[in-house]
């Protein structure tokens, strides 16, 4: 069984409309993937999530329903001087959100200084594949973000497989030319680059799909992801240099909220290609599974939801 190391940030979420009803749950763009990518592997990867939480009493709830999940929980560490951050989502009609944080003093935010962070480096080493996005970067103080980058260039050397969303905000970065330098270091050492054409453009000035593949090839990633909405994916192995291929997704008659779309296809994308599935297969677990979870509210919908999905498509790979 392949062990995978999610390392990121999990915050309480409110959910709907300010002063009125809203639905507490919980969220965060690498945790989301924790969570559908132990349930589309179903057990059949041994999924780890990384971080750091408080020690109060929605700590507590969150690693019991990260558990629930069946997700790992012995790398959450717990700091006592500091708790969850909080993250407010409100939808327009047409599912798209906007988001309202209050993360500055998270737990999360001093994981890598936190005084057992050493054990977590070691456990990481234990570990077939890493995987991060540019939010667990953003969130580090700038000592703390290189310290990481140092760690998973050494993992690696060592032959480890890095996995890196690039998912960018603006909003969490000093500059452009901070986030470039940052993403340019992690991207050296990065295995397989999970990327949103819009967010490439607004970061890099890509404008098309094939000029992202080119720099990511030059930056040393091995294979890329590129996610393009409703058109589907992009994948091309830069070091075999293949063709660059289209993998088109199915459409969604009705977006609900568009909440964890990224973070659920890169989940389902991750379960087949982690168990060996081609890669066409594996990019249509990844469509499939966000195209289910933007008809439903929140970053986290019911197991049971997912459930059906995932036991269709492993139906489908038996067959085949």
């Amino acid at each position: 069984m392949k062990q995978i190391a999610l390392l990121g940030e999990c915050m309480i979420e409110l959910n709907g409309v300010p002063f009125g009803t809203l639905h507490q749950t919980f969220g965060g763009d690498v945790l989301n993937s924790a969570v559908y990518l132990a349930r589309a592997s179903q057990q059949k990867i041994a999924v780890n999530f990384v971080t750091a939480l408080g020690m109060d009493s929605l700590s507590e709830g969150m690693i019991k329903r990260w558990q629930d999940e069946g997700i790992h929980t012995h790398l959450v560490l717990r700091d006592p001087a500091h708790q969850p951050g909080l993250y407010l989502i409100q939808l327009d009609e047409q599912g798209e959100r906007t988001f309202l944080y209050w993360r500055n003093d998270s737990a999360a935010r001093y994981m890598v200084r936190h005084p057992d962070f050493t054990s977590i480096s070691q456990a990481l080493q234990q570990m077939d594949v890493v995987y991060l996005s540019g939010i667990s970067l953003a969130i580090l103080p700038a000592d703390d973000r290189e310290k990481l980058l140092n760690l998973l260039a050494e993992l690696a050397e060592q032959g480890k497989t890095i996995v890196f969303d690039s998912n960018y905000r603006s909003a969490l970065w000093e500059s452009i030319a901070e986030t470039q330098v940052c993403y340019q270091k992690l991207l050296s050492c990065t295995s397989l680059a999970l990327v949103t054409d819009d967010d490439e453009e607004n970061l890099w000035g890509d404008k098309s799909v094939k000029a992202t593949m080119t720099r990511l090839k030059r930056a040393g990633v091995k294979e890329a992801v590129i996610k393009a909405g409703e058109v589907g994916c992009y994948y091309q192995n830069l070091g075999r240099g293949t063709p660059l291929e289209l993998i088109p997704t199915e459409p969604v008659a009705k977006v609900i909220d568009t909440t964890a779309a990224g973070d659920a296809f890169n989940a389902g994308f991750l379960a087949g290609y982690l168990m060996d599935c081609p890669i066409q297969q594996a990019a249509i677990m990844g469509h499939r599974l966000a195209g289910i979870v933007i008809q439903h509210k929140g970053a986290i919908i019911p197991s049971s939801v997912t459930k059906t999905m995932t036991d269709s498509f492993f139906s489908e790979q038996e067959k085949n």
